[in-house]
């Protein structure tokens, strides 16, 4: 993840005209850590980035071999299926609808090519367990390939990561994100003039979330006077979680969440993204309150990459996704890089239609109306 921080900051660097050092990576029990040193002609910013360690969770549930994740990723499907959040999919995002079916076809397709070809060679074998071995050994090398391809054996993990969220919980993710968010609430309180900027993509806004609301209940929106935590939600899976039944808990946490007086909330989405829900309030259709947070920003991935380039990924569902935390080719009104390690703050960046397009000149420099450029900032990422 640090490396490819790095490799993308250039992206940002040749954007706007800005050059940017990193420092090396600490990574601790909760967090992995590094800091960022960025300038222009007219100014310069000092970040901590923070990035919520999950890697582990992750990993733990990869050990065994796809077949044997296999059972679980069904029964995580049609718990969600089951449960109407695949209904309502359909009625909120029909691409995020058929993006959660692609790894059922996948499966589908690999059983229909495996059954295939074991009855072909029996019949040419005139052998029935000829054909049952070819066919075991076709699906054998078929999984194989989409799992290593397709990332079959990623999509069962999220499926059955999400269930697991949602009915059980996580209890050291849950603890982990309880010791960030005091201290993201001390943060606060200890240095108000700090710029907080928590950054979730894809299901990482869901964490986010929780993490907020964990800070919520330390103190965060009882701290008067004091700037607004920021939070961006960017290709967020908040749905895919919230339109559960039994998603109670993490729909509470919303609301908590979306009516804070001390948290800054845009939730940035993109229709050419089939892994985030694009159109329409996140708040209305989870059935609560709507209170005007978040703020809405549709963007365009297009725009953010060099026109030679955009053909060669867009058709890549993940990279198109993963845009949303990697560097432009070019100025456009979302830019990652521009929230994390830019000089203007995360919530005057996102009033504006145009982004940070709205506060630089063509050679880099800050605008006059920009400034004074924020002191400081802290950002993590979960």
């Amino acid at each position: 993840m640090h490396g490819r921080f790095v490799k993308e900051l250039r992206r940002f660097e040749r954007s706007w005209a800005a050059s940017a050092t990193v420092s090396e990576l600490v990574v601790g029990p909760d967090m992995a850590t590094w800091q960022i040193q960025a300038g222009g002609p007219n100014w310069r910013t000092e970040t901590a980035f923070h990035l919520l360690r999950w890697d582990d969770v992750i990993a733990q549930g990869r050990t065994a071999r796809i077949w044997r994740r296999l059972p679980s990723g069904l029964a995580a499907f049609l718990d969600f299926l089951l449960a109407g959040a695949f209904t309502g999919y359909l009625r909120t995002s029909w691409r995020y609808a058929m993006f959660f079916l692609y790894p059922l076809i996948i499966f589908a397709l690999i059983v229909l090519v495996a059954a295939m070809a074991g009855i072909g060679i029996a019949r040419a074998a005139d052998s029935r367990l000829i054909g049952l071995l070819a066919g075991g050994g076709v699906g054998g090398l078929a999984f194989h390939a989409a799992e290593r391809w397709l990332h079959l054996g990623l999509l069962f993990d999220d499926w059955i990561f999400a269930r697991q969220y949602i009915r059980h919980g996580d209890a050291l993710i849950a603890d982990r994100l309880r010791r960030v968010a005091t201290e993201i609430a001390e943060a606060r309180r200890t240095d108000p003039d700090e710029e907080i900027v928590i950054v979730g993509h894809s299901l990482g806004a869901v964490l986010a979330i929780d993490m907020i609301d964990c800070a919520l209940a330390s103190g965060l929106d009882r701290q008067d006077g004091r700037g607004r935590l920021a939070f961006l939600s960017v290709g967020a899976s908040i749905l895919k979680i919230g339109l559960h039944r039994a998603a109670s808990r993490f729909r509470d946490a919303v609301s908590r969440v979306g009516a804070a007086r001390g948290v800054f909330w845009a939730d940035y989405r993109a229709r050419s993204d089939v892994m985030n829900f694009y159109g329409g309030d996140p708040m209305r259709q989870m059935g609560l309150p709507v209170t005007g947070s978040p703020l809405i920003r549709n963007v365009s991935i297009r725009r953010m990459i060099a026109p030679a380039r955009y053909p060669r990924i867009r058709r890549n569902w993940y990279r198109m996704h993963c845009q949303f935390v990697r560097g432009n080719d070019r100025p456009a009104p979302y830019d990652y890089f521009m929230f994390i390690c830019g000089p203007v703050a995360a919530e005057r960046l996102a009033a504006s239609a145009l982004g940070a397009m709205d506060f630089f000149d063509a050679e880099g420099r800050l605008s006059d109306s920009a400034q004074p450029a924020k002191t400081g900032e802290a950002a993590l990422k979960p």
